[in-house]
């Protein structure tokens, strides 16, 4: 790891098995290069390239480069929250590597994590612009937002999201012509103003669930939306987006027997993944990778219960 500013730099020791992301994100804030991971985070507006490596088996490395050395230390601690490298996942994989629906995958793939997000401002804006559109569609608007709000390092060439003033200092007409709806438009300028002003805490420090509970009071925000901040902007495992299509047509097809066009409730999804506690969050990220085998077979096993209850 080279650079033409100064760079900190940490080497971790993942507590669990743990393993890179192989490709960026569609937004393309993210970019992975020879397996190494580059990511641009600004703390206090002060821009810091974060290069993520693997150095062993069990290390990666983690430089920061930047004029100031506590900010690259800082923006090294939100990327290793934001790929959950520090993630003691012990009890999630004696629990759940013979478990019926994730088990095989818990056992082929025990490094897989949930990739956050180094910001949750960034997680919240997205999850808002991903609001019941395609992941297509909604990765098109948030490039827009980057390319024309967002930050840009001169040196490395990587970008940034928009902070949350950035977007409160916004017009909906603006949003709009990125190709985000008249309603969502308004949902995000609100949701950035009361982040910028500091009414709502993305942070912690007063509180998560009182951050989330203050979110739910602007017209647009839902549990999806929350439970995507949560998850992915704040590395809380415990929470899964139960609303997402991906679950909903998951969870539908095993509890309506294999029809592949059921659909479960968000509802049902929570308490589908309820016995995977505190680990619904990595446990739904499992699932998604579990076989279609493993799924037409539970839902025959489901199917099979319905049938004797019934009788």
């Amino acid at each position: 790891m080279t650079s033409a500013i100064p760079e900190v730099r940490v080497e971790v020791r993942p507590r669990s098995p743990f393993a890179l992301p192989r490709h960026g994100g569609l937004d393309g804030l993210t970019r992975v290069r020879g397996g190494v991971v580059h990511r641009l985070v600004h703390i206090d507006g002060c821009p810091v390239v974060v290069r993520v490596a693997p150095t062993a088996p069990d290390r990666v490395l983690f430089g920061g480069a930047s004029a100031d050395r506590s900010a690259g230390f800082e923006a090294i601690a939100r990327v290793r929250r934001a790929l959950g490298v520090d993630l003691d996942c012990s009890d999630f994989y004696q629990r759940f590597r013979f478990d019926p629906l994730i088990g095989r995958a818990v056992r082929r793939f025990p490094g897989l994590r949930v990739f956050g997000r180094p910001d949750p401002f960034e997680a919240l804006a997205w999850a808002i612009c991903e609001q019941l559109i395609e992941s297509e569609r909604a990765a098109e608007i948030q490039r827009s937002l980057v390319f024309r709000l967002g930050r840009r390092c001169q040196v490395s060439g990587l970008r940034d999201s928009p902070a949350a003033h950035v977007l409160a200092a916004q017009a909906p007409a603006l949003f709009e012509s990125f190709g985000l709806s008249g309603l969502r438009s308004i949902t995000l300028l609100r949701t950035a103003r009361e982040v910028a002003s500091g009414r709502v805490d993305l942070y912690g420090s007063s509180g998560e669930e009182r951050g989330w509970h203050r979110l739910r009071a602007i017209p647009g925000i839902g549990s999806w939306t929350v439970q995507k901040l949560a998850l992915e902007g704040q590395g809380r495992m415990d929470q899964i987006p139960a609303g997402d299509l991906a679950y909903v047509k998951l969870v539908g097809r095993i509890l309506g027997g294999g029809d592949p066009r059921a659909r479960a409730t968000e509802e049902e999804v929570q308490e589908f993944f309820a016995p995977y506690a505190p680990w619904a969050g990595l446990a739904g990220a499992y699932a998604l990778r579990s076989s279609k085998a493993t799924v037409s077979h539970l839902a025959l096993v489901s199917a099979a219960a319905s049938s004797s209850s019934v009788a």
